[in-house]
C-alpha cells in the first residue's frame, strides 16, 4: 500500500534512492544508484477506437523506466543531490484528434508517440533547514494529491484542476522541509515560452502526520495556464492508516480564466499478505456562465499481487459514470530493479 501519509515522503523522493535501486558506487561522502522498472500492460476499451470507431479496443501501453540518483556530502550541514529519470516506450501511433472530412464523415488522425520521455531531471542541496532544488520535478501540491493517487491503473484525475498543481513541472524551483511530524513545501514555476502548460505559478503545501495514523494537509497554487489565463486552486487532504487498512480523501476548488472548477478523489486500500485490494472514486466538474459539466466521474477497482519486492501483477477496471463515455479494463505485470 502506498505510504502517502509519511511526513518525509517528499524529502525522500528528492534525496533518497528508490527501494529496489542498485548501488553503483558508495563511500562515506557520496553515492550513486540506478533503478527502474519494466512494465508490460494493456488496456481494453471502446474508447481506444476513437470517435469514428475505426480503431482497436485493445491497446498496448507497455513501458520501461530508468532512473539515476546521486548524492555527495559537501560538509556536515550540506549534501548535494540529483536525479534523472526517463521513460521508454515503443513509439506506437496514438489517437491525436477526430474531425469531419469534406463529406461530413468522422476521420481519426493518429500521431507517433514519443519513444523517450524525460520524467524528472533536477539537482539541489539538502540542508538542516530543508531541501532546495531546481529542474523538472513535482509541484509542492503532489505531497497532497498522492494521498489518494494510489492505484496502479487508474485515478489521479479528480483534483489536478490547474497545471501548476501537477507533477513533473519544468522550470520548477522547489523547497521542502520536514520538522518532526510537520512537512512544508513551496515551489515556483518560471514561465516556459516553449510550452504553455508550464506558465509561471507558485504554490505552498503543508501536512501534519499524527502518531496514530491520521494525516492532514492543505495547499494553494496561483499562476497562469497559458497566455493571460489566470488560474488558482486550493487543496485539502486527509488520510488514515491502521494496520493493513488505508483510506484517504482529497478535495480541490479553483478557477481557470472564467471557469470555476471543483473536484475530489476518494481512495482506500486493504492489504492481505501479498495481495492488495484498492478502490478509488474520481469526480471533477467545471462551471462556466452558469453551465455545469462533469469532466470526470468514475469508480475504479483494482487488485495487486506482489510475488516479492521486485515482481507484481495487477488488474483494474474503471466504471465510467458519464453518459457516452466507456468503461476500461487494464492489466499489467511489472518488474522493479
Amino acid at each position: 500500500m502506498k505510504k502517502a501519509v509519511l511526513a518525509s515522503a517528499i524529502l525522500a523522493s528528492l534525496v533518497a534512492g528508490t527501494a529496489n535501486a542498485a548501488t553503483v558506487y558508495e563511500d562515506d561522502s557520496k553515492s550513486l544508484s540506478i533503478g527502474g522498472r519494466a512494465e508490460a500492460r494493456f488496456n481494453i476499451s471502446d474508447a481506444n477506437k476513437g470517435d469514428d470507431g475505426t480503431g482497436n479496443a485493445f491497446k498496448d501501453k507497455s513501458r520501461a523506466r530508468i532512473n539515476l540518483k546521486g548524492k555527495a556530502k559537501i560538509n556536515d550541514q550540506i549534501t548535494a543531490f540529483g536525479k534523472y529519470e526517463v521513460e521508454l516506450a515503443d513509439g506506437k501511433k496514438e489517437l491525436s484528434k477526430v474531425e469531419l472530412d469534406d463529406n461530413g464523415k468522422l476521420v481519426s488522425t493518429y500521431k507517433e508517440a514519443d519513444k523517450v520521455q524525460t520524467r524528472y531531471v533536477y539537482a539541489g542541496f539538502d540542508t538542516q533547514a530543508g531541501a532546495f532544488s531546481y529542474g523538472k520535478q513535482d509541484s509542492a501540491q503532489v505531497m497532497l494529491t498522492d494521498y489518494t493517487d494510489i492505484l496502479a491503473t487508474f485515478g489521479g484525475d479528480g483534483v489536478d484542476l490547474v497545471d501548476g498543481n501537477k507533477d513533473k513541472r519544468e522550470n520548477n524551483f522547489l523547497y521542502a522541509g520536514e520538522f518532526n511530524n510537520f512537512t512544508i513545501a513551496a515551489n515556483y514555476i518560471a514561465e516556459n515560452n516553449n510550452d504553455e502548460k508550464d506558465s509561471d505559478s507558485y504554490g505552498i503545501a503543508a501536512q501534519y502526520a499524527f502518531p496514530f495514523g491520521l494525516s492532514l494537509g492543505a495547499g494553494y497554487v496561483n499562476g497562469q495556464d497559458g497566455t493571460d489565463v489566470d488560474a488558482n486552486q486550493y487543496n485539502l487532504a486527509v488520510s488514515y492508516e491502521f494496520s493493513n487498512f488505508y483510506a484517504a480523501a482529497t478535495y480541490a476548488s479553483g478557477e481557470k480564466g472564467n471557469t470555476d472548477l471543483t473536484g475530489y478523489e476518494l481512495a482506500t486500500a486493504f492489504k492481505m499478505n501479498k495481495f492488495i485490494a484498492q478502490a478509488a472514486y474520481n469526480f471533477k466538474q467545471s462551471e462556466k456562465s452558469g453551465v455545469k459539466k462533469d469532466e470526470k466521474d468514475y469508480f475504479a477497482l483494482e487488485g495487486i499481487y506482489k510475488f516479492n519486492k521486485n515482481l507484481r501483477t495487477y488488474a483494474g477496471y474503471l466504471f465510467n459514470q458519464i453518459d457516452g463515455e466507456d468503461d476500461e479494463l487494464q492489466v499489467g505485470i511489472r518488474y522493479d530493479f
